[in-house]
């Protein structure tokens, strides 16, 4: 049997958006109301086959960034990939979502991602609309709206972001 791969992901966003939550939903199938705040980085792993092959997804939990030039670029060394992650109720958040791609793409190139629009489960309060994801899908971005709470396209988007990374 061949050495499992190993990649390093990057959960990457403003604060409150939902990281936390959507590892925890994915790594440990939960959701919790409590809101905990991420100090530094907080490190999961969970093993997924990809093309038949076992693969050590190691996710990174870093601390939301409203404060772009705060985040920590050295917690990006490595990866192989990163999830964006914004909150649909807070259009700011998308904003910071976008910048941070920015400053990863300068600093590291192109790395496979996606772009969660989270919280899905409360649309009808949404700021983001659907012509806003539209616009971005135009723009060639990979977007996904998301839900830590139901679970809605939480797997699916780890999923085909750990096929992207090891492609």
């Amino acid at each position: 049997m061949t050495e499992a791969l190993q990649k390093k992901i990057c959960m990457i966003g403003g604060f409150s958006v939902g990281k936390t939550s959507l590892v925890q939903r994915y790594v440990q199938s939960i959701f919790s109301e409590k809101y905990l705040t991420t100090v530094g980085v907080k490190i999961d792993k969970k093993v997924v086959a990809v093309h038949q092959r076992q693969v050590n997804l190691i996710l990174w939990d870093l601390a939301g960034e409203d404060d772009i030039a705060s985040l920590r670029m050295s917690y990006m060394r490595g990866a192989a990939g990163y999830a964006l992650v914004a909150d649909g109720m807070r259009r700011s958040t998308l904003d910071v979502a976008l910048e941070l791609r920015k400053r990863v793409e300068k600093d590291y190139g192109p790395l496979p991602f996606v772009l969660l629009i989270n919280k899905h489960d409360l649309k009808d309060q949404w700021e983001i609309s659907d012509a806003d994801i539209g616009q971005l899908r135009n723009e060639g971005l990979w977007v996904e709206t998301s839900s830590a709470r139901t679970g809605e396209n939480v797997e699916q988007a780890f999923a085909s972001l750990a096929e992207r990374t090891t492609a």
